[in-house]
């Protein structure tokens, strides 16, 4: 099994992840990964841990897509 089909495994089966999980599951670095969350709603504070749905980046992101490729070349 591959890294990236290890990766689709655990976003699968994991609802809430904390902050350096995600990041490491999305393949980005921690501060972009909690700006994220924040955009997309997704946090929830349990007491002194903060946790982030999965699905809730999920679904933002999909929001996030890029149409006119010829802005980002």
């Amino acid at each position: 099994m591959s890294i990236n089909e290890t990766k689709e495994v655990s976003k699968a089966t994991t609802k809430y992840v904390r902050y350096a999980t995600g990041a490491e599951l999305y393949g980005m670095c921690q501060k972009t990964f909690e700006e994220l969350a924040k955009k997309a709603n997704a946090r929830h504070k349990v007491g002194k841990i903060v946790l982030v749905s999965t699905e809730l980046i999920d679904k933002y992101l999909e929001t996030c897509r890029v149409i006119d490729e010829d802005r980002y070349y």
